[in-house]
């Protein structure tokens, strides 16, 4: 008996296409927080000045760094030539959550990110200038943090995703960090009321952004993912949400950045006409 082989469509991609990305780590400095934060920059193959090229911000998750992505998921390299856009990894800290922290100023990451970050990456490379060409996405406190920041900064971005997101984070009021940035959930209930991105979908209207929502069946986030989908359905907000088998692991999340880049290449292509 003959075996029958199937190849997925991003399988004859990566070896088709010439695996031609350059690698930068930009040194940033965030004025708000006042010292230098690193970010990978990824530049597709045949990065010219005399194109505007659309952007991922691609953000880690706790207890990550700028790193994490290109040295755990390279698969990325790739995807940035397939659809010919930048991406951008900055380094949120481990324990950002990418909020601007109440509690420490010290912790700015939603300006650094949102305002400063994207200023830096426009002035430096030849990028389209607007929200059509910006996307945002991340996995767990990144998949939060990029929900969390394209809610709150629609005029920066257009498209925004999540991988493994802590969509509520009031559920975990002990765990990685979060009181540390926003004081205990206990006498500080409002904040982390105000700072969770299931309590910020009232900032959303129909295709005000688009949205790309995926958690594995058995990530530990798999409950608060749900609850944020129902929402937006009773909301009537399009979106895509996506489940599969998995759990909060590297191998689900090299899959899922596949699916949300195809995702972002389309609203760039339909933003574009």
């Amino acid at each position: 008996m003959k075996k029958v082989v199937f190849i997925s469509l991003f399988t004859l991609l990566y070896f088709t296409v010439s695996r031609a990305s350059s690698v930068d780590t930009a040194l940033t400095y965030s004025a708000v927080m006042k010292k230098n934060i690193k970010a990978v920059v990824i530049k597709p193959d045949g990065y010219s000045v005399s194109q505007k090229y659309p952007v991922v911000y691609l953000l880690h998750g706790y207890g990550g760094h700028q790193d994490d992505w290109i040295k755990t998921a390279p698969v990325i390299k790739t995807l940035a030539d397939i659809y010919k856009f930048i991406i951008v990894c900055p380094d949120g800290n481990v324990s950002s959550w990418y909020f601007d922290s109440p509690v420490d100023p010290a912790w700015k990451y939603e300006t650094y990110v949102a305002v400063e970050l994207v200023k830096y990456i426009d002035d430096k490379y030849s990028t389209i200038q607007d929200r059509s060409g910006r996307a945002i996405t991340g996995l767990s406190m990144g998949g939060h943090g990029a929900l969390y920041l394209a809610f709150r900064h629609q005029d920066t971005f257009g498209a925004a995703g999540s991988m493994s997101g802590g969509v509520d984070i009031r559920p975990f009021p002990l765990n990685w960090n979060i009181a540390d940035r926003l004081g205990k959930y206990a006498d500080q209930p409002k904040r982390w009321d105000d700072n969770t991105v299931i309590n910020l979908t009232n900032l959303l209207t129909p295709n005000s952004l688009a949205l790309i929502i995926d958690c594995g069946s058995e990530d530990f986030f798999y409950n608060v993912n749900t609850k944020l989908h129902t929402k937006l359905l009773d909301m009537n907000i399009p979106h895509e949400f996506i489940s599969r088998p998995g759990g909060h692991t590297w191998e689900y999340w090299g899959n899922a950045i596949q699916y949300q880049s195809l995702f972002f290449d389309k609203f760039f292509k339909k933003a574009a006409n």
